[in-house]
């Protein structure tokens, strides 16, 4: 009896496991969303220089945020477009008044991001892509020599590319890995009473690493 219960449990995780791998089917295809989480670094570009060697520094952070998208599988690739938010707690050292990298004492805010996206099936279950598109980011501006924000901030246009690479857990779960590169070229202040400065010329680098879970509808 023993024997016979042993073979019917094999048989029966002998037929279970192809049926198992059938039921993971990723088909890259269709909206998605998924939560952000990752590592965060804004500092100025290479446009930008001074005399003192200390406007230069930077600013590190933990990123996170969500985003959302729609892919669609054309066989070998994905094509799909991408949109997301995120926030930051990158800000400036609160007791080195020359950490500024070009604007003042500031942390970072969040930001926009818009674009498109494109990849290859490394396999049926891996999608390696590049993307790229337009990002919005609010820098705001800092009191003194206090963690506090103000009501007054900078608004950042620039453009965004990077490369990562997306795992499909199953039909619907996915996780990704991602660098992304972003540059703001484009800048204005926004004052406490409304006001808005004219646009000026900015050079703002900003690198991330970062990791998402999300689903797949």
């Amino acid at each position: 009896m023993r024997k016979l219960m042993a073979a019917t449990v094999l048989a029966g995780a002998t037929f279970a496991a192809p049926a198992m791998a059938q039921d993971v089917n990723p088909t890259f295809t269709g909206p998605r969303v998924e939560a952000i989480l990752g590592y965060d670094h804004v500092g100025a570009g290479s446009d930008f220089d001074n005399d003192n060697g200390r406007d230069d520094q930077s600013i590190d952070g933990l990123l996170y945020g969500i985003g959302a998208g729609y892919d669609v599988n054309l066989g070998s690739a994905v094509v799909g477009i991408e949109g997301e938010w995120t926030d930051s707690t990158a800000k400036s050292n609160r007791y080195d008044p020359t950490d500024q990298f070009g604007f003042g004492r500031v942390s970072q805010g969040r930001d926009l991001y818009v674009g498109a996206r494109a990849g290859i099936l490394a396999n049926p279950m891996t999608l390696i892509y590049v993307k790229g598109g337009y990002t919005n980011s609010k820098l705001n501006v800092l009191a003194g020599n206090t963690n506090e924000t103000t009501d007054t901030s900078f608004k950042l246009d620039g453009w965004r590319i990077g490369a990562g690479v997306e795992r499909a857990i199953n039909t619907n779960t996915f996780a990704k890995l991602e660098y992304r590169y972003s540059n703001y070229t484009d800048g204005k202040l926004d004052f406490p009473n409304g006001a808005t400065s004219e646009r000026f010329d900015i050079d703002t680098d900003r690198h991330q690493v970062v990791a998402s879970v999300g689903v797949r509808f």
